[in-house]
């Protein structure tokens, strides 16, 4: 059986110009792991080899700062003069790549979905320094072909303000380099926005923004000439859409999206705008994150939790005069009011109305062998649901289960302050 150190090879999965990827089997931790290897002619080769070797190290000595549930893990790595390799988590579906084609584009729902996901995991990755100067789709891997949740690989190009080490000229994959990295500028957020909105302009259209055959007219292109419009290649991408990629690759910064807050936010709107009320439509992710970001309760919670939390969660939507819980039955969960408006009734008397980012059903956390509803609670308007077993929230990690539970006693103070102004008032 052929090994990559300790690694069991099983079988190849790709290779390019200067690397090969192999699916292995670590048998120490008891899991399938992707290596990337770096051609035995590269390292040979004294230029180029140091700057491979250059490459996979910074990939490395990023690792330990971007833990993201859309952001590949990278778990080892090896290099000397005859050998290099990384070793990092295994994402099966595939690459973005697969879809860039005009017979392979994808419904634009699951386009805004995976683009909103890579806003989210280069804010992260950028609010801790980084900018990662290679974004293509073939950088961008879907978990699983027919799905939309993804991993951004290879931060091997990428940028640490506070290293030294990755200050690497002269990296990235030119059709996708912004004005100002052609340039050679100083380069932060705004030009992974920029390579962001190349790859959403193929994945629309079915191809690149600037096509040449040599290396010196495209890079002229990308900092002189206006992409074509993607709906003049492909007449039905929405308005929208298209107003979306042309801010990203806008030359002038002004006009630029300025972070990645304000991406995400045009993605999200676009996604609602497509979106139909009907009760039996599916709640996108992107949806979902925007909701809890908006809510007070979780306004401590980091991007990496709130993604925990959808992970928990199960989000329905629900029809005014439905009872989503009801008074003396059992219960082992709790619910926020992610949109609309609830009444709370005891023996047929309202008691109150919640709105939206209110919980109830939180006490059956602190109830032993569970608890009973004390009171029933209908839809007054259409509901957003977000329903959390108990269950699950004890697979959580320590500091989702902490802001749970800090959440928790600030709403119970706060219901306990308003009780005790209604007994004074009595």
């Amino acid at each position: 059986m052929e090994r990559i150190g300790k690694y069991e090879v099983r079988r190849p999965l790709g290779a390019g110009a200067t690397s090969s990827v192999h699916l292995a089997w670590d048998p120490f931790a008891g899991r399938e792991v992707a290596i990337k290897r770096i051609h035995p002619e590269i390292l040979r080769d004294p230029q180029r080899g140091h700057i491979y070797r250059h490459l996979l190290m910074n990939e490395v000595a990023l690792a330990g700062k971007l833990i993201h549930p859309h952001i590949v893990r990278t778990f080892d790595a090896h290099v000397d003069d005859e050998d290099a390799w990384i070793v990092m988590e295994y994402v099966g579906g595939g690459t973005l790549a697969d879809f860039c084609t005009p017979d392979a584009l994808l419904p634009f729902d699951r386009l805004i979905e995976i683009i909103f996901k890579c806003t989210r995991a280069l804010d992260y990755a950028f609010r801790r320094g980084i900018t990662h100067r290679d974004i293509k789709p073939a950088n961008i891997l879907l978990t699983a072909r027919d799905g939309q949740d993804i991993k951004i690989s290879d931060f091997g190009a990428a940028c640490d303000v506070a290293s030294d080490r990755t200050q690497i000229a002269s990296v990235g994959s030119p059709a996708y380099m912004s004005p100002q990295q052609v340039r050679a500028m100083p380069l932060d957020q705004q030009t992974d926005i920029y390579s962001l909105g190349v790859a959403m302009y193929q994945l629309l259209t079915g191809r690149l923004p600037f096509e040449s055959e040599n290396q010196f007219s495209l890079l002229y292109s990308i900092a002189h000439d206006d992409a074509p419009p993607p709906s003049s290649i492909r007449p039905d991408v929405p308005d929208a859409l298209e107003a979306i990629v042309r801010r990203a690759m806008d030359k002038d910064l002004e006009r630029r999206y300025r972070d990645w807050s304000e991406f995400a936010h045009d993605l999200a709107q676009a996604f609602r705008n497509r979106a139909t009320a009907s009760i039996h439509t599916p709640i996108p992710d992107a949806e979902k994150f925007q909701t809890l970001r908006r809510l007070s309760f979780f306004r401590n919670f980091s991007d990496v939790e709130l993604w925990e939390v959808i992970g928990l969660s199960r989000w329905t939507r629900v029809q005014p005069g439905t009872v989503v819980f009801r008074e003396g039955e059992p219960g082992d969960h709790f619910c926020f009011i992610a949109a609309g408006e609830a009444r709370v009734k005891k023996q047929g008397r309202l008691l109150n109305l919640l709105s939206e980012g209110e919980c109830f059903g939180e006490m059956s956390l602190f109830a032993a062998g569970g608890s009973v509803r004390s009171a029933t609670v209908e839809a007054a308007t259409p509901l957003q649901v977000l329903r959390i077993d108990a269950a699950a929230l004890d697979r959580a990690s320590d500091t989702t289960r902490m802001h749970f539970y800090q959440g928790f006693l600030e709403v119970l103070a706060t219901r306990l302050s308003l009780a005790n102004s209604r007994i004074a008032n009595v």
